[in-house]
């Protein structure tokens, strides 16, 4: 019996075009292709969901890029297990990849740490970055533009949360939080 193909294609904005991978996935010989366009940092895909519950056993996924796929590493690694254990292929074109060899499957997994090492590197960096800045005095954060003062005298005239609010031009959550804090401190 012969592995049924099952592609997925995917571009981020409307402007974009899935011709091009349409084509890979057709001359590939995809019986059935899902389709969508949307944004692979969204969490809905709607095609994507719909692909991964209709795959079934001795079936293979074929995208013609890993980043199609998945909108992380994470997110690939999530998607890899899912396909993995419903006993689901995962063929990616363009890097050679085919995770129903043993071959492609190391190469699968060699890529995903590599990418994750990368991502961990770049968190490393950032966050000593940070404490660099934090060291030379730079404020993170939004900047409180609230005179508390003004909160804390307008409450002692009497004035009502809400109108504190109207009077500074702020909500009544940030007159509430100014007056929590005096109250804790």
């Amino acid at each position: 019996m012969t592995q049924e193909l099952i592609g997925y294609a995917r571009v981020s904005t409307t402007g974009q075009k899935l011709d091009v991978q349409l084509d890979a996935l057709n001359a590939q010989g995809c019986t059935k292709i899902y389709q969508e366009k949307c944004s692979g940092k969204t969490a809905k895909r709607p095609e994507l969901e719909k692909l991964l519950d209709y795959v079934r056993e001795g079936e293979a996924v074929v995208v013609t890029k890993l980043d199609r796929l998945g909108r992380s590493v994470a997110d690939l690694a999530n998607i890899a297990k899912l396909l993995e254990a419903k006993g689901v292929g995962l063929i990616i074109i363009d890097q050679g990849i085919d995770t129903t060899t043993a071959y492609g499957k190391m190469t699968f997994h060699m890529i995903a740490a590599v990418a994750e090492f990368e991502l961990s590197l770049r968190y490393e960096r950032q966050m000593e970055g940070i404490a660099k800045a934090k060291e030379k005095g730079v404020k993170f954060g939004r900047t409180k533009t609230i005179d508390r003062e003004r909160v804390h005298q307008l409450r002692e005239e009497g004035l009502s949360m809400a109108k504190i609010a109207a009077e500074l031009s702020c909500s009544k959550g940030a007159v509430h939080k100014v007056l929590a804090e005096f109250a804790a401190a």
